[in-house]
């Protein structure tokens, strides 16, 4: 780092993105991407858009605000758009954490809850999961700190329900429970009509996953407007015009498109299914996965080997170093084909070894 670099930011460790290889020979299973192209109404909505890149977007997104809303069963002013779920979090790390708020969220979740909590320098606690990597919701309850709860859980996949996530809600009335649903559509209940009961809960979704538009960044929050309210003062005090104009179309069109969506959903599913069964066969001890993706280990190679052989076949897998799951690896959920791909490889490591 230069010597210009401040100093609060000199412990500040980044969060480590999954590999973008530019070589297409890859088949990409290591950051959660959807296998499919996005809808052809946010590619269409997005390509009128382009004409207009000379104008500033629309601060209060307020075409896709409201077709949102009407998707959703909220309000409009329930709602807050982002540049991304990233944005959306970092913003409740800064509007609802200080050094008398602290944050606590699981020791194995979202790699960006302790980034975002030393970046606004945060005190956090990480709770640890079971030993089956299930989040024991006692540990929250009553908690006198902002709790981030990713459901379902990653790199688990593990999702709480709807019940639980509740009993965490309703036991501290005076502190925010974010619940981040980032693969909500993939298993799992979502806790946005909570929001009416609690105010004290907000839910963040993204537009990556099952909508395939992890490149249009694209992200929200859902909570009961004073909320909203809190985390509007954040983004017009940093960025105003956080959703470029393409981005904003694009998701406009891909709410117009739901059966795609949701026939996506199902394929990944399916395929989730597909290759947990396959896997098992191999050997592999799995998580029961709400998400798309599959964290899965083998109890005669070690994660880190099974990572490198895969990346020779030109398969990327996602390996964590954490001590707890360092055999493990994270698996996206691809095509069938990607997945047979997979199954193959891991049959000739395997056999290899």
């Amino acid at each position: 780092m230069s010597r210009f670099f401040s100093s609060k930011y000199k412990n500040l460790t980044p969060y480590v993105p999954g590999e973008q290889p530019k070589d297409t020979q890859f088949i990409k299973l290591n950051t959660n991407e959807s296998p499919y192209p996005p809808s052809e109404n946010a590619v269409r909505f997005a390509s009128c858009a382009a004409g207009g890149l000379n104008l500033y977007p629309d601060p209060t997104c307020s075409d896709l605000n409201a077709a949102l809303a009407e998707y959703l069963g909220v309000s409009a002013d329930e709602i807050l758009l982002t540049n991304g779920s990233d944005e959306i979090l970092n913003f409740a790390f800064m509007a609802f954490c200080d050094e008398n708020h602290g944050a606590a969220f699981p020791d194995i979740t979202y790699g960006f809850y302790p980034v975002f909590a030393q970046l606004n320098n945060v005190p956090y606690t990480e709770i640890p999961l079971k030993e089956d990597f299930s989040i024991n919701t006692d540990d929250y309850k009553g908690l006198n700190k902002t709790i981030f709860i990713a459901n379902p859980n990653a790199p688990t996949g593990i999702a709480l329900s709807l019940n639980e996530i509740e009993k965490i809600v309703k036991s501290c009335p005076d502190n925010i429970v974010v619940i981040d649903e980032a693969y909500i559509d993939f298993g799992g209940t979502s806790a946005v009509p909570l929001i009416k009961k609690y105010d004290n809960l907000l839910v963040t979704q993204t537009f990556s996953k099952s909508r395939s538009m992890a490149g249009a960044r694209l992200g929200f929050g859902v909570g009961c407007k004073e909320i909203i309210e809190d985390l509007n003062t954040v983004k017009y005090s940093t960025n105003p015009y956080n959703i470029n104009n393409m981005t904003m179309a694009a998701g406009l069109g891909s709410l117009r498109d739901n059966k795609y969506t949701e026939d996506n959903c199902k394929k990944i599913k399916e395929n989730r299914e597909f290759a947990s069964k396959e896997l098992k066969a191999l050997g592999f001890e799995l998580t029961a996965s709400s998400a798309n993706f599959i964290f899965a280990k083998h109890p005669e190679m070690s994660g880190k080997k099974i990572y490198s052989s895969l990346k020779e076949k030109n398969i990327l897998v996602r390996h964590f170093d954490n001590s707890r799951i360092s055999d493990y690896n994270r698996i996206t959920i691809g095509t069938r084909k990607q997945m047979k791909a997979l199954i193959s490889a891991l049959k000739s490591i395997l056999e290899e070894n």
